[in-house]
């Protein structure tokens, strides 16, 4: 008997290591490199515990209950009194929730605001700005104040804060550097920012964690922490030796295709940011026009062109469909 409870307790113990061993022991946000990602652990941290807490005080009450209740021989012909409620008991299980959840909501909306803004220790830095455009399955950094651009990596100085203003050419994606923050959605004619510092050199993988089609899988970028002076030494190699972007060029990455690390000296910028909404800031309405969730460029000789793509996006109540673009849908970008 004694053989068999031995065993039974053993192959329990196994269990857990059994659906454990497929598991990555190998988790990036457990190793922050930054203070958003260190912000973001400490909340997770405290979420753990809190929840650990309730867990052995729920499982410990229950064996108890199932314990001192249990049927026994001398209490055959028991029968317990008649309860008709306790006032102290519902008023305990009605606040004890209650204080849980205020417990959970207080660090967590301090951390959403601390995120929104440059991280201590780093207020006295002046940020570097970068855009990022998300399309169909490609990153785009654009470097305003430096004048570059880059596809699928992202170099940064390391010890400066990042501000990034995020925005989509298509569908809405989801940007995340898992070893310097949380995620942020990017979409179609609007402007998200996320701030990231990393504080020493090293490369971090980040990635789109929003599903958008058959090319999603493989929707990945570096990025790459750079002391400040090789990181302006890179600016300055970029600037001398990348071929200059051009209109053209910029149509043809808007395509739903995967592409490896492209540069180039300038930025789409110049001609269309996919995040204002006015004609000013978005786009020049006497040279371009912009039709589809692709966010692609149609020159004005194209008009009959895009009037047709326009006429077969109307739905049934005869409504434009701006949202939607038949290319993309074709190739498995659109929801």
């Amino acid at each position: 008997m004694k053989s068999k409870k031995g065993f039974l307790i053993s192959f329990m113990a196994l269990i857990p290591m059994l659906f454990l061993s497929g598991c990555d022991t190998h988790m990036v946000v457990f190793e922050p490199k930054g203070p958003a990602a260190r912000e973001i652990l400490g909340l997770i941290n405290w979420s753990l515990v809190l929840m650990l807490l309730v867990v052995v005080v729920v499982f410990g009450l229950f064996g108890y209950i199932i314990w001192k209740y249990r049927d026994r021989p001398e209490r055959k012909d028991y029968e317990p009194p008649e309860e008709h409620g306790s006032t102290a008991l519902e008023i305990t299980w009605t606040v004890i929730p209650i204080l849980i959840v205020i417990a959970l909501t207080i660090p967590t909306v301090k951390s959403i605001y601390n995120l929104e803004k440059v991280p201590k220790g780093y207020e006295n830095k002046k940020p570097i700005t970068i855009n990022v455009t998300s399309a169909d399955w490609k990153w785009i950094f654009s470097y305003p104040e430096q004048g570059i651009e880059t596809v699928n990596y992202v170099n940064i100085p390391a010890g400066t804060p990042v501000k990034f203003k995020l925005t989509s050419a298509g569908t809405m994606q989801s940007f995340w550097v898992p070893a310097l923050g949380g995620q942020k959605y990017t979409m179609n004619k609007m402007e998200t920012q996320l701030y990231l510092t990393a504080d020493k050199p090293g490369e971090f993988l980040g990635r789109n964690t929003n599903f958008n089609g058959r090319g999603y899988a493989d929707m990945e970028f570096t990025v790459e922490a750079q002391s400040p002076q090789k990181f302006k030494k890179w600016i300055e190699e970029v600037k001398n030796t990348a071929p200059k972007l051009t209109e053209k060029k910029y149509e043809s990455l808007l395509d739903p295709t995967h592409l490896g690390r492209l540069t180039f000296n300038g930025t789409h910028l110049a001609w269309v940011d996919h995040g204002k909404m006015d004609s000013k800031t978005y786009l020049n309405p006497e040279k371009y026009r912009v039709h589809g969730y692709q966010g692609q460029i149609f020159k004005d000789e194209d008009t009959s062109k895009n009037k047709n793509k326009k006429d077969e996006a109307m739905n049934m109540d005869g409504h434009s469909m701006d949202g939607m673009d038949m290319k993309g849908e074709k190739d498995g970008g659109g929801h």
